[in-house]
């Protein structure tokens, strides 16, 4: 796919600047937005996802429209299952629910950042070095295991905001004891003190960090070009902010969520392996070809976040009747 530098500044401006309003509007009325407000902002966001999708089948061809969709709707399931965990960190923290969606304003925007960064890395890597592919898809397999495994036991709530980033931040730097809005340092008594809201952005950033160590690698495995893989992130964290409080309670009965995408993050690892495989020609000295097409990719991942969804339906039901 030929990107040129003028297509990808323009990219970056035109979401760059979406960012900046939604960022000054927060700040200036940090509210809990409405179920209408939410509805329209995660419908605008989607269709503009769907647009830009179509835009890259007409210049580019249906593989990279492809690609795109199946690592817009990847990582777009990561980070709804990414909200189980900001919905602990606000729960611990006790930050009030009208501060709720500037907190989750900036930890969107360090996400940005960081997925950003393992970007520019994994395509440097995937450019010089074709045996990474191996790497990922071991990760991405690891990752689904571990995932399934997290499902099958008991989760501390407390794991989102007990990390060594936290702890030191709390012994280093005297705090208030209350929020003061929106303001993250503030002076009182000759003293500067930072208020629990930067310790929110702390916590919210260093789950992040870790984020972006699984949804990269995934969506390498359903693209190796930088511009879609870039994109997909952007749109997939749009509207999430949003999506926390539209949802609500419907993260409660999503309980099969982490098994659907334990079992996508396994597909995309046996498809890097393979991948890797069809780099060093193993497939054609054997005869066969064992790189995954993109359609079958995209087949995947929609069956099973459907089957997921309504199987994790039908339990919440049944489990609400049989509880009344």
């Amino acid at each position: 796919m030929d990107v040129t530098a003028e297509v990808w500044l323009i990219t970056i401006a035109i979401l760059a600047v979406v960012f900046v309003i939604d960022l000054v509007v927060i700040g200036r009325r940090p509210h809990e937005p409405s179920m209408r407000e939410c509805g329209i902002a995660i419908a605008a966001y989607s269709g503009l996802a769907v647009v830009f999708g179509l835009g890259v089948w007409y210049t580019g061809g249906p593989r990279y429209a492809g690609e795109f969709f199946a690592g817009w709707l990847t990582e777009y399931s990561l980070s709804v299952d990414n909200l189980f965990i900001f919905v602990i960190i606000m729960a611990n923290l006790r930050v009030p629910r009208k501060l709720q969606q500037f907190a989750l304003m900036f930890g969107i925007v360090l996400a940005l950042v960081f997925r950003g960064i393992f970007i520019a890395l994994g395509a440097a890597a995937i450019e010089r070095f074709s045996w990474v592919f191996f790497v990922f898809g071991a990760f991405l397999i690891y990752t689904a295991v571990k995932l399934y495994l997290d499902y099958r036991g008991e989760v501390d709530s407390d794991d989102a905001t007990d990390n060594a980033v936290m702890a030191w931040v709390r012994r280093r730097f005297p705090a208030t004891a209350d929020f003061r809005g929106t303001r993250l340092v503030v002076v009182e008594g000759g003293r500067r003190l930072i208020t629990p809201m930067l310790l929110v952005v702390v916590a919210l950033g260093t789950t992040d960090l870790l984020f972006a160590l699984d949804s990269i690698p995934a969506i390498y495995g359903l693209t190796q070009e930088p511009y879609l893989v870039f994109t997909a992130n952007v749109f997939a964290l749009m509207g999430l902010r949003q999506l926390y409080f539209l949802i609500g309670g419907l993260l409660q009965r999503l309980v099969y969520l982490s098994v659907g995408l334990s079992v996508i993050l396994a597909f995309i690892g046996v498809k890097l392996v393979l991948h890797a495989l069809h780099e060093y020609g193993i497939d054609a000295a054997l005869g066969i070809d064992l790189d995954v097409p993109i359609w079958l990719s995209l087949v995947v991942i929609i069956a099973t976040l459907t089957v997921t969804t309504v199987a994790s339906l039908l339990k919440s039901r049944r489990d609400a009747r049989s509880g009344e």
